[in-house]
Parts: C-alpha cells; sequence; structure tokens
C-alpha cells in the first residue's frame, strides 16, 4: 500500500491562483473525500496529483517518491495514480474488454482472464466484456472505467466526481461497487465531490476546500459534528443557528440551557454573547405541554425515511429553525410542538 502527502501546494490557470498552499495526509489504504462548491479548485488539486498539470509551488509524494516539486516532475504514466473522470470518458469505438485493457503492455492487453478479473471485482457480468460502452448503462460505464484504472494496479487512485451523473438509486449502489472494489485492492483513494452525504459516508477522511483552500481535514464524525466554522458547518448539511449567552454549565438560548463545545477551550472564562450550532436532528419534537419551549409548525419537507420540520418560536424571537425527524412522525403545518435539545451543540463566537 501506498500513502499520499501533499505540502504547500499551489497551482494556477492562465496566471490566476486557484490552489493556495495545500497540506493533505492520505495514509495508505485509506480514502480521503475533497469536498467543497464547484470552482474551488477541486479538480485542479486531482489534475495535478495525477500530472495532468503543473504545480507551482509545494510538493506531491507517493508512496514515499516526490512526483511533483520545484525542479521535480515525474509524468503521469510514472506516478502509478489512477484516475476516473465525472463521465468515465471511455472509448466509444472500442469493446469493454478493450476499454480496460487500454494502456496496458501489448501482450497483457490479450490476456482475457485477466480483463474478466477485472470486471467481477467491480461487480460486472463477464459477458459484458465484448460490448460496446453504449450498450452500458451510466452506472456500468463508471465501473468499467474504474475497472480500466486499476488494470494498471496504481498505488493511489483519484476519483473526480464520479457519481454525480448518476440517478439517486444507481448512484448508490455503483457507490457500494466501486467502494468494495477499491478495499479489495486496498487502493489508497481521494475523490472529489460536492455532495456532503456521499463524502461522509464513503471517506475515511474529509478535507472542506473554500476558495483553493483546505478550511478542515478530519473524519466524517469531526467534520460533521465538530465543524471549525460556520461556513464549514452549513456546508456539511442543515444547521440551526442561535443567539446564546455562554454561562459555566451551557448556553442559555431560547430552547433553554444547552451544554456545548467550541474551537476554544470552553469553560466560565467563555462566558458572553455566542452564536450556537446545533444540527436539525439535535432539535427534538415533544407535546406542547407548556413544560417546554413551544413552536409553530411552518410547513414539512418529506424524503421518505426521514423529514425535515420548519419551525417558528412562540416566543419574543419569532425565531424560524428546523428539526429532522422520521418521516412517518412528521406533524402537519400549523400544528404545536414542544421543543427539546438531544446532545451538546457547537458554540463559536457571537
Amino acid at each position: 500500500m501506498t500513502s499520499l502527502r501533499i505540502t504547500g501546494l499551489g497551482a494556477s490557470h492562465g496566471g490566476v491562483p486557484v490552489l493556495h498552499g495545500l497540506a493533505l495526509d492520505v495514509p495508505s489504504g485509506t480514502t480521503t473525500a475533497v469536498l467543497g462548491p464547484s470552482g474551488c479548485g477541486k479538480s485542479t488539486l486531482l489534475r495535478v496529483v495525477a500530472g495532468f498539470q503543473g504545480a507551482d509551488t509545494g510538493a506531491v509524494v507517493v508512496g514515499g517518491r516526490t512526483v511533483a516539486a520545484p525542479g521535480t516532475w515525474v509524468p503521469p504514466e510514472r506516478r502509478g495514480v489512477g484516475y476516473v473522470a465525472q463521465e468515465g470518458n471511455l472509448f466509444p469505438h472500442l469493446s469493454v474488454g478493450a476499454n480496460i485493457a487500454f494502456g496496458l503492455p501489448r501482450r497483457q492487453r490479450r490476456d482475457r482472464a485477466g480483463v474478466e478479473r477485472l470486471l467481477e471485482l467491480v461487480g460486472l457480468p463477464r459477458d459484458l466484456r465484448d460490448r460496446r460502452p453504449d450498450q452500458l448503462s451510466g452506472g456500468q460505464q463508471q465501473r468499467v472505467a474504474l475497472a480500466r484504472a486499476l488494470a494498471r494496479r496504481p498505488r493511489v487512485v483519484l476519483l473526480d466526481e464520479p457519481f454525480s451523473s448518476l440517478d439517486a438509486g444507481l448512484r448508490t449502489s455503483t457507490r457500494q461497487a466501486v467502494a468494495d472494489a477499491l478495499a479489495h485492492e486496498e487502493a489508497t483513494v481521494v475523490l472529489v465531490t460536492h455532495d456532503q452525504s456521499e463524502a461522509l459516508s464513503f471517506a475515511d477522511q474529509v478535507a472542506i476546500m473554500a476558495d483553493g483552500r483546505f478550511r478542515q481535514v478530519g473524519t466524517p464524525d469531526e467534520v460533521y459534528r465538530a465543524p471549525v466554522d460556520q461556513r464549514c458547518a452549513q456546508f456539511l448539511g442543515e444547521a440551526v443557528f442561535l443567539r446564546g449567552e455562554a454561562q459555566p454549565d451551557g448556553v442559555r438560548c431560547a430552547l433553554g440551557t444547552v451544554p456545548a463545545h467550541g474551537p476554544a477551550a470552553y469553560g466560565p472564562a467563555a462566558c458572553g454573547a455566542v452564536e450556537l450550532m446545533l444540527r436539525p436532528e439535535q432539535v427534538v419534537l415533544t407535546a406542547a405541554d407548556g413544560t417546554r419551549p413551544c413552536a409553530e409548525v411552518l410547513s414539512t419537507t418529506y424524503f421518505g425515511h426521514d423529514a425535515l420540520v420548519a419551525l417558528r418560536l412562540l416566543d419574543a424571537t419569532g425565531t424560524v429553525l428546523s428539526s429532522r425527524v422520521p418521516g412517518a412522525d412528521a406533524p402537519p403545518a400549523g400544528s404545536r410542538v414542544g421543543l427539546a435539545v438531544s446532545g451538546e451543540g457547537r458554540v463559536f463566537a457571537g
């Protein structure tokens, strides 16, 4: 297995800086998801690592070998890095088998057993070997693209939003097949995506990118439950923000006194105005019996397995917030509910 290390990486397009001093460690055999909005530099990062684009500053090290740095540049085909693009980029005039074998030494291209092994590895039947790409579904094409990337046994695999063009059901099954194949090969993986749920479910580590910089790098649980700032919190899904007053035992806000933690040491010295963040699933709906803060249900967005409920507090502030509940438990618009908080909030400077 091979690790990937990026240090001080900078890159530009047409003289315009795109990446600014990026640093990232991807341990051997793990998956890191680079998450960020369109245009933040995610794909540029992959292109630099793959060798399709040069770096202005910094270094890329694959398995202890520097492949990009000032005065050093290793061609893409000698980096031991596999790359899967968003659309797969299969050759339409070649069969599935020929697509997979493309790039291998000529004598290995005739190895039908090797091609069939790769098809099985990505969860496809052997009889697809002689079909053309236009005879495959979108999910099958992406799996073939992965098989082609794995054919040369790369040490590092780069995935550039490979599931974004697939519908929801196909995206889930394809993503799982790809994850299984990469785990079988013990590959070190970098996935670029703008899909929060994909990043959190697919990766061992998540790197949140904005404006060509990493704002936070951590485990999925760390970046979701303990974002470093409000921007990261909002990018990783729905977030509820409440003004509050920090006390030694928590944050006093419209939902009562809520235990909280923050980027800095939290305690009596932190007393004062703060911003409290909760995830919607932490806002628990109860009976409106007058013993808890009360709210009116404004609307419900139903997703089947769960629902997002928009609420307005029935107090002087009239604060609007949201709660995530099981789909079957979603209350109707216009009803009144009590509110409680589950777990700890995340506190930021007010």
